[in-house]
């Protein structure tokens, strides 16, 4: 066993499916609004997704939820949402207080936008690339 950083290393890893136009689209929002680059990214199709995933004892074959994997912590759904609205601060993290709303509710919500992301926004054939300006904050 290798005492090497886990994929990311100190950054947090927003997981996300490479395929899906709203997820691509909000991967590019949250590019301009890091400029420091502290998140990086990953789609869950990509080795380095399934990796963390499994790292993580997650599934590696569910689509349908966006990760963020900050160290030993792991957020789903709503949490990694409002997780990546803290990282990316003020007016974002405004957000957060969405948490008044209790877990099952927001989740709920979620999975109708996950379940309906295709036909709402559309898919692409392959996962998305990155432009060569932040390739570097994408794993694998």
């Amino acid at each position: 066993m290798s005492d090497s950083k886990p994929p990311g290393g100190d950054h947090p890893v927003l997981l996300f499916d490479g395929v899906c136009n709203l997820c691509n689209g909000v991967v590019q929002f949250i590019i301009p609004r890091d400029p420091e680059g502290r998140i990086r990214f990953a789609p869950l199709q990509s080795s380095a997704g399934k990796a963390l995933l499994s790292g993580q004892g997650l599934p590696t074959g569910n689509l349908d939820s966006v990760v963020l994997v900050e160290g030993d912590v792991v957020y789903r759904k709503s949490e990694a949402v409002l997780r990546v609205a803290e990282l990316l601060g003020w007016p974002y993290r405004a957000a957060a207080v969405g948490r008044v709303v209790p877990l099952s509710i927001r989740d709920a919500l979620y999975d109708i936008v996950a379940a309906n992301r295709y036909d709402v926004f559309g898919r692409k054939d392959q996962c998305m690339r990155p432009d060569e300006d932040v390739s570097d904050r994408f794993l694998g």
